[in-house]
């Protein structure tokens, strides 16, 4: 897929909203990418994460055992990652604030792992699920994302695979630009502001 057709997708989903919006790192956009309603539609999503799914070497692809991704926004691009690739998804949850396997999800030791997000902005919620994968006994090969929004700037310390790069403007609380400072800031995500 190219970058205008996968924003294509999110346009048809009304997905790419403007605004001014908190993101989960506490920054400031003009722009936010809403992946739930993007993958929403299960033919959507399941387009999406096959294109996805052949950006990744297929070398790489083999080692892989499993696909762990963060909740909530993580859980059906990585069921539907896990389906592109043939292996199963799990999901972490934050009960007590930080990452863990729940619900039974047990990875054997080394397993090696595909963590998947939604979107990546600055890695630290990725590097967050990274660690809980290696506390749970995984290895993770490699990362990917429907949309990297870093410009490709995020490093999670391992092979990266985004659907899309879009670089799009941040900005701490207190040095917003006039127009954004002038519109109600809104939370879209799934998790407090930092």
């Amino acid at each position: 897929m190219t970058d205008e057709e996968i924003l294509a997708e999110f346009r048809a989903a009304e997905a790419l909203l403007e605004g001014h919006f908190i993101l989960s790192s506490g920054l400031r956009s003009p722009r936010y990418l809403q992946c739930a309603r993007v993958v929403m539609n299960p033919k959507r999503a399941a387009r999406l994460l096959e294109a996805l799914a052949l950006t990744i070497p297929d070398q790489l692809k083999v080692q892989i055992d499993a696909v762990v991704s963060p909740a909530m926004g993580g859980v059906i691009v990585g069921h539907e990652m896990g389906r592109a690739l043939g292996v199963d998804a799990m999901f972490l949850e934050r009960p007590e604030g930080v990452f863990e396997l729940r619900r039974g999800f047990r990875l054997a030791r080394g397993a090696r792992v595909l963590m998947m997000e939604d979107v990546v902005t600055t890695g630290l919620s990725s590097r967050e699920a990274i660690a809980a994968i290696e506390r749970a006994s995984g290895e993770v090969v490699a990362a990917a994302a429907l949309v990297d929004r870093s410009g490709g700037a995020a490093d999670l310390g391992v092979p990266f695979f985004p659907l899309i790069r879009l670089e799009v403007p941040t900005f701490e609380p207190d040095s917003l630009p006039p127009e954004l400072a002038a519109i109600p800031a809104v939370k879209p995500g799934s998790r407090a502001a930092a």
